[in-house]
């Protein structure tokens, strides 16, 4: 099954991609995942992105949409995949319908995770990560046992810049056109189902199988 995820950040869409990617057996292929391949394998699109990251450039287009391709071409992603992250933008939905059209398949699902944006802003700037490990807290809904400590390795909690309610409201203003375009693009197409993701992990996941087992 070929699925893609949309979703503005906070939507908890990463977290339920790698949970039902398992149950799949099929791979959860997040953007930053790509990137992080095609460089590490030194394929030409890999070096080329490596070039304008670098460089502090945004990835062009193109060079994202052939990563994305290599990536749908492997093996692993034969019986099926979730995509999360992309696409992110109209002209990379287009882009995606075409490589669909190319390796002759189709994306059956598209699964919009629905919240209002101050459930994501109080969930992104909640966030806390331990600066010695990476361990990844929730103020509110995941706190340590002791404030601004962690319990695996007693390291110190920290905010991470783009954490900041300033910096989470910013993204999210960037990021709200856009994904709506995406919804309006593939409601057209009749392929998109929205689940409510104000709810609690159990109850999205619940949501999300329906979504999927659904015809």
């Amino acid at each position: 099954m070929n699925i893609v995820f949309l979703g503005l950040p906070g939507t908890g869409k990463g977290t339920q991609a790698e949970e039902l990617a398992g149950e799949l057996r099929i791979p959860h292929i997040a953007t930053g995942d790509i990137f992080r391949q095609a460089i590490s394998q030194g394929t030409d699109l890999g070096k080329k992105a490596k070039k304008f990251l670098d460089s502090g450039e945004l990835v062009p287009d193109e060079v994202t949409c052939g990563m994305v391709k290599e990536r749908l071409m492997q093996e692993d992603a034969a019986s099926g995949f979730i995509l999360d992250g992309f696409p992110r933008t109209l002209p990379q939905a287009e882009a995606l319908d075409r490589i669909m059209d190319e390796l002759n398949r189709e994306l059956e699902k598209i699964v919009f995770f629905s919240a209002p944006e101050e459930v994501l802003v109080m969930r992104l700037a909640g966030r806390r990560v331990c600066s010695e490990c990476g361990t990844t807290y929730h103020i509110e809904h995941n706190p340590p046992s002791q404030e601004g400590i962690c319990d695996k390795c007693g390291g110190k909690l920290i905010q991470r810049e783009d954490d900041r309610e300033e910096t989470v409201v910013r993204r999210l203003q960037v990021n709200r056109d856009k994904t709506q375009q995406l919804v309006n693009y593939y409601e057209k197409q009749g392929k998109l189902t929205t689940i409510d993701a104000d709810r609690s992990l159990e109850e999205v996941k619940i949501q999300l199988k329906e979504a999927v087992a659904s015809p």
